[in-house]
């Protein structure tokens, strides 16, 4: 009997591993057949459709049958007028959505989109930005101002939508627009430069601990973590930002010769409604009324540049699952 349940219990533990060693590898070789679809491609979405979809679903549950019937027969006839204009003359409206973190990472997938929709687009369409960002580094925001700029060089009409947030490298981005919308209480502004950094100077030396560092160049390096920072250091670390901050401030003015630059950039931030007194944006408007409002005499695409994940990417994530699976974490 001790015998029968000791061959139980190993039968049970070699089913177990051999169900999860089979799950592993029919999942590599699921991960391996979808890998040869991977790869780069744009993802456009219809927004008149949508909107259309959108009113026959509700107009079909609060209308009732007679008013029904007489709302598709007044969407066929105008559907037939649409149908009767010539189709290039309709303006054509480009939506882009952009997420910025503190490195501008989504600049790379903003660059892909402009460029597809450059090969195509003239003077007659436009193209709307819908823009969110709290700021972050000034390189890889200036880089997502350089894209939104090439559209204004192609002479083609660029709006930002603000429904969130737009400060300091966002607003960066934000102000290269022929026009800016913005909801009542988005955050708009914050045209200033900021660093910090901790220092351990003290705490290494109260441990007994030297540290040593090595430059060629009075000012390769200023303002230090472990070392000890002198008043001169300080100096030029903020001769560095004073500089940059004068840059920035060069670039809105350039880009919205209608703001008084001194009285903006202070690095405070407004809200729209105070935002739009200082001329920082144009337009009160939420995106959604914009587009739904030009929805009427435009067909509206929304642009999305994706990147699937390489193979191996999926394999380490999907290993890495297998091992916290089998500890049990």
């Amino acid at each position: 009997m001790e015998f029968l349940i000791e061959y139980g219990m190993f039968l049970a533990k070699f089913l177990t591993v051999a169900l999860i060693m089979i799950f592993a590898i029919g999942a590599i070789i699921f991960i391996v057949i979808r890998a040869k679809g991977d790869g780069e491609h744009l993802n456009i979405k219809n927004i008149n459709e949508k909107y259309e979809t959108m009113s026959f679903m509700l107009n079909s549950q609060v209308l009732d049958k007679k008013e029904f019937k007489k709302h598709l027969k007044k969407q066929k006839q105008d559907q037939k007028e649409k149908d009767k204009a010539v189709s290039d003359k309709r303006k054509k409206i480009y939506v882009l959505d952009f997420k910025g973190d503190i490195k501008a990472s989504t600049v790379s997938s903003l660059r892909e989109e402009i460029t597809a929709i450059l090969t195509i687009a003239d003077n007659k369409d436009e193209i709307v930005v819908i823009l969110e960002s709290g700021g972050g580094t000034v390189h890889g925001y200036g880089l997502g101002a350089s894209q939104l700029k090439r559209i204004r060089d192609k002479e083609i009409m660029l709006t930002v939508a603000v429904d969130k947030v737009a400060a300091s490298g966002g607003y960066m981005m934000a102000c290269v627009a022929d026009k800016i919308i913005a909801a009542p209480f988005a955050i708009i502004g914050s045209i200033g430069v900021l660093a910090q950094i901790p220092n351990f100077h003290k705490l290494l030396k109260k441990m007994d601990i030297d540290f040593e560092q090595i430059t060629a160049g009075d000012y390769k390096r200023t303002l230090t973590m472990f070392g000890e920072n002198t008043d001169e250091d300080r100096e030029k670390f903020k001769e560095e930002l004073e500089d940059t901050h004068h840059l920035f401030k060069e670039f809105v003015k350039d880009n919205r010769e209608q703001v008084d630059i001194h009285k903006i950039a202070t690095g405070e931030h407004w809200y729209g409604k105070r935002a739009l007194e200082l001329n920082l944006v144009d337009e009160l408007i939420t995106s959604d009324d914009y587009l739904s409002s030009a929805a009427n005499d435009a067909d509206i695409f929304e642009i999305k540049y994706e990147r699937k994940k390489p193979v191996t990417e999926k394999l380490i994530s999907f290993g890495a699952n297998i091992i916290d699976a089998i500890d049990g974490r």
